[in-house]
């Protein structure tokens, strides 16, 4: 199967019923959710999981954020979210979500790169958003290992948050490829060093190894928070039928190893929380 472009960012367009089942549903997608919702409710006061939200009204951007499947839950809390995503295809199953649950007032969809999204916001004056203003929570799940340029996000994203502000990023964990691989015995790609994907597949383009992100964060005013892994064992379940047999035990023990080295690591996503300072 022909490779994925290297030259251009990964649009979902063709690929958005099939990201939303097989990225955001079933155990896989429960066991993102819970990462994440442990994660925000250990360090940010506006998590809206399982307490009444803050009294603080926050501007949220999802950059990248498709079908908005994390950022909603802040916009159920009563918080503003922008979600904008190269996607229209994964904009319309968030705007199905949205007009669902009554969230217009509260959430504004943008169709357009992250690179356009400073012009994208300044156009919406009738909003009230201004790109200067800044927010108090950046999300940005999964995107940057689409991107031809990877290590131009961060200072981006970076651009939008106000002083004191919450960053929430994750990445495609290259660890966690690399050995799926081995364990499969996928040898000529770990020689060839080949780890992107296919044309039509949800493997990525840039696969990001975490030192290299780590480097990245620490060129910047950020102050780290968290560092979790998302699926660090889950994955690695070869038979079908065990992986997706005691899910409550799986999501617990997903739970439990995944602040804890080496499965940290392995995860197949790695979950970053920081703040700007």
């Amino acid at each position: 199967m022909a490779k994925q472009p290297l030259n251009q960012d990964r649009n979902f367009d063709e690929l958005a019923a099939r990201f939303k089942k097989n990225i955001y549903g079933g155990l896989k997608g429960e066991i993102r959710l819970a990462v994440l919702q442990r994660d925000f409710c250990e360090y940010i006061p506006c998590a809206p999981f399982g307490s009444a939200s803050t009294a603080k009204r926050l501007r949220i951007l999802d950059a990248g954020g498709g079908q908005g499947q994390f950022s909603l839950l802040f916009a159920r809390a009563g918080h503003d979210v922008v979600i904008c995503d190269i996607s229209a295809e994964m904009l319309k199953l968030a705007e199905a979500v949205v007009a669902q649950d009554g969230l217009q007032d509260r959430v504004t969809l943008l169709h357009c790169a992250i690179q356009d999204l400073d012009c994208a916001i300044q156009d919406l004056a009738a909003h009230s958003l201004n790109a200067k203003a800044g927010f108090d929570l950046v999300l940005c799940h999964a995107v940057v290992e689409w991107m031809v340029e990877p290590q131009s996000l961060l200072p981006c994203l970076l651009g939008y948050l106000k002083p004191q502000g919450y960053l929430s990023f994750t990445f495609y964990n290259l660890n966690s490829l690399i050995y799926k691989n081995l364990l499969r015995t996928n040898f000529k790609k770990i020689i060839a060093q080949d780890y992107g994907g296919a044309r039509g597949s949800l493997t990525p383009i840039n696969p990001l190894a975490p030192a290299m992100v780590e480097t990245w964060l620490a060129s910047l005013p950020l102050r780290l928070l968290s560092r979790s892994g998302i699926r660090v064992f889950h994955d690695y379940i070869f038979d079908t039928e065990n992986r997706e047999r005691e899910p409550e035990n799986i999501i617990a023990l997903e739970l439990q190893y995944s602040k804890q080295e080496p499965f940290l690591s392995l995860g197949r996503y790695i979950h970053i929380l920081a703040v700007k300072v």
